[in-house]
Formats: structure tokens, sequence, C-alpha cells
């Protein structure tokens, strides 16, 4: 823990932590709580009942059971309606998230820690390998990540499951086995049960899994950084209407560049969590020049107009503004008065600015 905090200092002095009753995430509350108590941290515990089984809001009573033993703050958050009938897994995964950073958002945390270990990061570069992903999926999970208001901070991800169970045994403290770990209709699962068998034909062991993820961050780290640089010094932001680049310096990029500058403003103005499939932006990075009359992708429109790339978001409206509308909006926000705008990021100067 102290490592991982020398390499990611905190700057902030509470930290939201995701707790729902396994070993790695009882492992994790214990150990950051300890870390907290010497550098004046406080912990909030977090735990998402489901409601998917019978026994899940035992288990969250469990948990804050143990909380309130060991003097942490702890909270229980519901996550109530119907269910999806397809889709369990990932649709529970986003519901974790989008209440644990309500909750955050309402309380003004802006951390929050998650419990994933070394067997979940070659887990998740298996899954990913079978999925086809390229660098930034094959890095795996990365130990500091972003997610809309929150820094998500993975402290354990060089830690194996065995010695975070070996931890909890230590201190006397039981842990919850979910049964849905045992589910193979998750392709997770699968996964799981087949890593033994690697490492015993191949020697390709979970820590050899987890290490080429992480050898590969650092190419996805430098990948990001080139990105950066090129957004940062060719990519004009139209405040929240839209976002224009010049073809020509565009043109002059890296393939993977030009696929993660594409991405990236693409899942920023549809205002996505996840960036479109890759197959359609590399379609789109190709197509993109002069005469190209435009496309709709992560709930944007993209088009070519006057030597420059302008990505939008998809306005659904039939209504047409008329020279008078926009010469009343220039009035008022004369900085666009003289300027060739195209007709879609006028509208959508209109929609976020309204006179």
């Amino acid at each position: 823990m102290e490592r991982f905090f020398e390499k990611y200092p905190l700057e902030d002095k509470v930290v939201a932590v995701g707790v729902s009753g396994g070993a790695d995430s009882l492992a994790l509350v214990y150990r950051l709580n300890e870390y907290g108590q010497k550098n004046g941290i406080k912990v909030v515990a977090l735990t998402v009942d489901h409601q998917l089984r019978e026994e899940s809001s035992r288990e969250a009573e469990y948990v804050a059971g143990l909380m309130k033993k060991e003097g942490i703050e702890h909270h229980v958050l519901v996550w109530d309606g119907d269910k999806p009938q397809t889709g369990i897994e990932e649709a529970a995964r986003q519901a974790r998230y989008d209440l644990i950073g309500q909750y955050c958002r309402e309380h003004g945390i802006r951390i929050l820690a998650m419990g994933h270990h070394q067997q979940d990061q070659a887990e998740t570069f298996l899954l990913r390998l079978q999925r086809g992903s390229g660098v930034f999926g094959l890095s795996g999970i990365l130990p500091v990540s972003r997610r809309e208001n929150l820094t998500v901070i993975r402290p354990q991800l060089e830690d194996t499951p065995q010695s975070l169970k070996a931890y909890l045994q230590q201190k006397g403290i039981e842990w919850v086995e979910d049964p849905s770990n045992q589910n193979e209709d998750f392709f997770r699962v699968k996964i799981r049960r087949f890593l033994p068998v690697l490492e015993k034909e191949l020697s390709l062991s979970v820590a050899r899994l987890a290490g080429t993820a992480a050898v590969l961050s650092r190419t996805r780290d430098y990948v990001e950084t080139q990105t950066d640089k090129f957004i940062r010094n060719n990519v004009r932001f139209w405040e929240n209407a839209g976002v224009s680049l010049s073809e020509k310096a565009f043109d002059g990029q890296h393939e993977e560049i030009r696929f993660q500058v594409i991405s990236r403003l693409i899942k920023k103005i549809g205002g996505k969590i996840y960036t479109p499939e890759a197959d359609e932006v590399l379609r789109l990075c190709k197509n993109v020049k002069g005469g190209f009359s435009g496309c709709t992708l992560g709930g944007c429109e993209v088009f070519a107009f006057r030597g420059k790339i302008w990505i939008v978001p998809e306005l659904k409206l039939k209504e047409k503004i008329s020279r008078q509308k926009w010469e009343e909006f220039t009035e008022k926000h004369s900085q666009y008065k003289k300027m060739a705008l195209p007709y879609k990021l006028r509208l959508s100067l209109m929609m976020s600015k309204p006179i």
C-alpha cells in the first residue's frame, strides 16, 4: 500500500472504497484504513446491493457490521427497479459505478479505490485478447484512471488473491464468496478456470500475463502523451458545442494517433463513457477528408468543411435556424460574428448558449 501511494500520492484526505464483501475488497478497505490512520486520510466504505440474489441484503448488512466494528464510515447503496434480462453482468457493473459516482458527487468525494488484483489483471488481458483489442485494451486495468467525476485508484493490482486472503485470515476476518464467480455463463469465469491450465501446460502464469499488460501500458502511456500533444496543439474546442481540427495536420499523423484523436474527441463531445467500436473509428479515419459528406458515430456528427474536420453533438432537430436568428445570436456572442462556421456548429452553439 505504501509503495502504491509513493508512486501515486493522494491529494485528497477522503477516499471512498467499493466494498462488496469479497476478499479483495475487504482486504482493500482494511489495508487502506490502516494506511489512512497513519497518514490522516478518512476512508468511506460503499457497498452496492444489486438485489440480484436473495443473500445480497444480508451480505451488505454483514459488511456494515464489520465496518462498524472497525470504526469505518459505511453506506449501502441499493440498485432499485427492474433488472435487464440480458447483459446483466455489464449492467450490474454500470449500476455499481453509477450509484457510487452519485454518492461521491453528492458528498464531495473525488477519489474511489477499487479492489482489483493481479489475477483480475491477467483475466482482463485474456478477455481483451479474445476480443481482438489493441494496445489500449491489452494494457489492462490501469492503476489510476478517470471515470466521470472520479479518480479511480487500484492499489492492489500487483497483489495476488491468495495474499489478500492470507491477510484477512491473519486478522480473523471472513469474507463472502459470490456464487456468480462460479457461473460459467460469464466469459470471465471461463477464463478463470482456464488459467491453471495455461500455467501448467505453457508456463504462462498469472504473473506473466499481468506483467505483459504492464509492459503494454508503457506503450499506451506514450501514445496517450502524443495524443494529448496533438489535441493541445491542433484541436479547437468551441466551448461545449463541438471541436474542429485541420485536415492537413490530422493527415500528417501516424494512423494510431489519428485513431486515438478521433476516438477521444467523439467520446468527449458525445458524452459517452466508452469510445466507439474500433472498426467504426478506423473506417471513419480513412474517410474523413475533403468531400466527406459526414456521418454519425458515438452520439456525434462528424463532417469536413473548409479544410477542417468538425465534430459536434448529434442534434436531432428538423427546424432550421434563420439568418436573422444567427445574427441575433452573434449580437450577444460577438466572438462568432465574422466567422465562417458550418451550419451544424452554429446550431450546436445556439443550443448550448441560448440567447
